[in-house]
């Protein structure tokens, strides 16, 4: 195949340039022969000290064989998911690892070491048996963004020094927008450090787009504002009528099905309760993917309802976004396009690295009138190109991280094809989760519909618990079943998945699957694993 001759002929040049180099310069070659010693040798050694540029490259050779052994690490079912240790043993100090700060430079051996331990205890969240987050995962080509983004070191609030960047983040945003079902005239979007800030920035927009006044003279000039989400929403939307001054007690919480699905007409009624009230609706939270559950609201329902009541409608698809890459799971979120606005975390079932979270508006400039002040030592519109690209004044930060770059280069890698092959597989593990679990009798389901993302909830029940009848002395002592397997499992650290409660139902366990190297054998091994660690509860 040409692109397989291709790699040979770069690797071959490659080899001939190397032996050329050593020919040409036999000093150089014996010294990387040598051992280095860094033990003697400190930071001011290196770039841009004078004649650092050797050593830099030494140093920075050996730090990247710690990563990529900690890379190759992550995929051996064999070492742990984490090497748990109580906060008060890693503050006092573990063999040598040391979190105090030094008056004195230390050595690079020394850092190299702390390298080392930092990753060594810390949690392998790319491991096949994290189950613990809605991220995780460890993709190469994501790395590798990550790696030279960190290299690059640019801001992305001007096209003066960020130039590739926001051209990337432009592309970005108009290809989400265009899976969203968005048409090429509307859109705007900024990429956001979490779906939490998201969120925010849909209130934001939505206040300012019927209250453009609040801009200037603040929260005094308007009236008792009403938001409303699903009890099953994300507490990101309480956070933020918090922060924004609107206030969480001005949160109308709307009652959700069994399922965890917002109800409709529960919506209608707790929009008529809060004008009865005198408080004036203006935004609905849709959820596309709850924390806990996995449900998908009803858009196109809560749609009608908004259009009705001429509220903006936000769809948080931080969690069910990744869906829409999948032509055998879109439909799951069948309404997106009559959103205002969407939260979409690619790092989230799309497996980019942390962090890579994007909210996108569908009115062009909103974001922009918005957020912008205009600062004269930024944003000068007497640049020599077009100012149009400095997109900074769209966000409600200055500084603000590159986190386009490792998703641009991932979709470069899989094409729109290959994150949605990664999707189904994550969805189809859930299945296999799901059905293993109907099959068993020290298991429970926490609800008997099939999975609609790649949560899946239930208990374990020990021996001691498989005879009593369901009642409160049962509840009570299954609540204390979850968070013993799981300080177990963490003593252990073979594996880790996470728990709560929610409402009436005790403690339960959620597994969560996004992470594309999970297999099925992995999943057979959560439940013998939680069967062994429970067993004589």
């Amino acid at each position: 195949m040409d692109f397989l001759r291709l790699s040979d002929r770069i690797i071959d040049n490659s080899a001939k340039m190397g032996k050329q180099q050593q020919q040409q310069d036999p000093a150089v070659s014996e010294r990387r022969k040598l051992p280095v010693d860094f033990g003697t040798i400190y930071s001011k050694d290196l770039l841009p000290a004078a004649g650092g540029e050797e050593m830099t490259r030494t140093f920075l050779q050996e730090l990247v064989n710690v990563l990529l052994n900690y890379v190759c690490k992550s995929n051996q079912r064999s070492s742990k998911v984490l090497d748990f240790h109580h906060p008060h043993q890693l503050k006092e100090g573990l063999e040598g690892f040391c979190l105090d700060l030094p008056e004195h430079p230390e050595t690079l051996e020394q850092i190299l070491v702390d390298c080392r331990d930092t990753l060594k205890y810390g949690v392998n969240t790319g491991h096949p048996r994290f189950f613990n987050q809605l991220s995780s995962g460890l993709d190469v080509i994501g790395v590798a963004g990550e790696w030279l983004t960190s290299t690059a070191n640019t801001n992305m609030f001007t096209y003066e020094v960020s130039p590739v960047f926001i051209l990337m983040e432009e592309v970005l945003l108009r290809k989400m927008q265009s899976i969203v079902g968005w048409s090429d005239d509307e859109g705007d979007g900024i990429f956001c450090p979490g779906g939490t800030i998201s969120n925010l920035y849909s209130i934001l927009v939505a206040r300012y787009h019927f209250y453009p006044e609040v801009k200037t003279r603040g929260m005094g000039a308007l009236p008792q504002l009403a938001l409303l989400t699903s009890e099953h929403s994300h507490y990101s939307v309480k956070k933020s009528a918090a922060v924004l001054g609107l206030g969480s007690e001005n949160v109308v919480v709307v009652r959700c099905d069994e399922r965890g699905k917002m109800i409709p007409a529960e919506l209608e009624s707790s929009i008529a309760a809060a004008k009865k009230k005198g408080m004036v609706p203006f935004y609905v939270n849709v959820t596309a993917g709850t924390t806990v559950y996995g449900a998908f609201d009803p858009v196109h329902a809560i749609a009608d309802i908004c259009h009705r009541h001429a509220l903006w409608m936000h769809v948080d698809a931080a969690w069910g976004g990744g869906l829409l890459m999948s032509d055998r799971h879109r439909m799951k979120l069948q309404g997106i396009q009559r959103a205002c606005s969407v939260t979409w975390n690619p790092h989230k079932m799309m497996g980019v690295p942390l962090q890579c979270s994007a909210i996108l508006v569908k009115k062009k400039g909103l974001l922009q009138e918005c957020n912008e002040l205009g600062a004269k030592y930024l944003f000068q519109t007497d640049k020599p190109y077009d100012v149009s690209y400095d997109t900074g004044d769209k966000s409600i930060q200055c500084g603000r991280h590159v986190d386009v770059f490792k998703l641009w280069l991932m979709w470069k890698a899989k094409g729109t094809e290959g994150f949605g092959s990664q999707v189904n597989k994550c969805l189809e593990n859930a299945e296999y989760l799901y059905d293993q679990l109907q099959k068993r009798t020290d298991f429970e389901l926490v609800f008997k519909h099939k999975p609609e993302h790649s949560n899946v909830c239930f208990w374990y029940i020990p021996p001691s618990l498989r005879g009593l009848p369901p009642g409160p002395d049962r509840d009570t002592r299954l609540h204390q079943v979850a968070p013993q397997i799981k300080g177990r499992m963490m003593e252990k650290g073979s594996v880790l998945i996470g728990y709560q409660p929610l409402g009436p139902k005790v403690n339960f366990f959620r597994c969560v699957f996004s992470n594309p190297a999970t297999q099925k054998q992995d999943v057979d091994f959560l439940l013998e694993e939680m069967a062994r660690l429970g067993d004589d509860l």
